[in-house]
């Protein structure tokens, strides 16, 4: 049995303020431990169920946050940037049983601790089919289309409950309580690490493959914080404006959606102002 583990940083153990994730802060150096404690719990657990392979799938920023040398000697840790699947890379080869989004956070424009889609900014808001996207939601739809459950997800309790949506028989362990976007009631990594280590060893029953589901079309519509920004957009083929501040895309799957999403996402941010935005 493989388990892939898609580990973003935002919803990891103590992280509540940009500083925390931002590549080459001190607080990310303090907030790396902690992240790689969580993911780790999440292998431990994994192999206490009874995984023969966990592969983990660096998901933050630069790709490159994880302490491998503080990992289970057993996993093996996928790092570095521009992967075809980005977040969920390594999903598509038809050897992964089961999925878990560990540090997961909510989607843009919603309640949470630094909740985003993909863009720490500029990005106010994702719906796919009409419905408020996170990345949660937007990769569980990508590992569909190759039969993947997702088995684990972890982040503050917002992201547990927006999981319910995307993947309701998933376990899910909340590390910490949202106060506000850049606040939340933290539990410490020893109990952090207990519990996803409990959790992950119950959701390796779940990691059980199924046939794809082929869920499409999809809609895409994204809200920019300016109007600049869906003009630039437009330069990927396919992508409308749909609004003043927002435009729109339709895939067949979910593979060719989150590709152009990535363009979309790519492009837009070398639009964006220090200053202005």
């Amino acid at each position: 049995m493989k388990i892939l583990i898609s580990a973003d940083m935002e919803g990891a153990t103590g992280v509540t303020w940009p500083a925390d994730v931002l590549p080459g802060t001190p607080q990310w150096e303090r907030c790396r431990a902690m992240f790689t404690s969580d993911v780790n719990a999440a292998v431990l657990g994994f192999f206490d169920g009874g995984a023969d392979e966990v592969l983990i799938n660096e998901a933050h920023w630069t790709m490159r946050n994880l302490l491998l040398e503080r990992l289970d000697e057993r996993a093996l840790m996928l790092t570095g940037r521009h992967k075809s699947l980005s977040m969920v890379e390594g999903v598509q080869h038809g050897d992964v049983d089961g999925i878990a989004f560990v540090g997961y956070h909510t989607g843009a424009g919603a309640e949470g601790v630094l909740a985003h889609t993909y863009l720490a900014n500029s990005l106010t808001g994702v719906w796919l089919n009409g419905r408020r996207a996170s990345e949660g939601l937007l990769n569980a739809h990508v590992v569909a289309e190759y039969g993947v459950p997702v088995v684990l997800v972890t982040g503050d309790d917002l992201t547990c409950e927006d999981a319910d949506g995307y993947a309701p028989g998933a376990r899910k362990v909340a590390v910490k309580d949202h106060v506000s976007r850049y606040a939340a009631v933290c539990r410490t990594p020893a109990r952090t690490a207990a519990d996803i280590r409990a959790a992950a060893e119950r959701a390796t029953a779940l990691a059980v493959r199924h046939e794809p589901v082929r869920g499409g079309p999809f809609t895409v519509e994204l809200e920019f914080d300016a109007a600049h920004l869906s003009d630039v957009a437009t330069v990927v083929p396919g992508v409308d404006r749909s609004g003043e501040r927002r435009v729109a895309y339709s895939s067949p799957t979910m593979y060719e959606g989150i590709r152009t999403f990535k363009a979309v996402t790519t492009i837009v941010s070398s639009a964006v102002e220090e200053q202005y935005g």
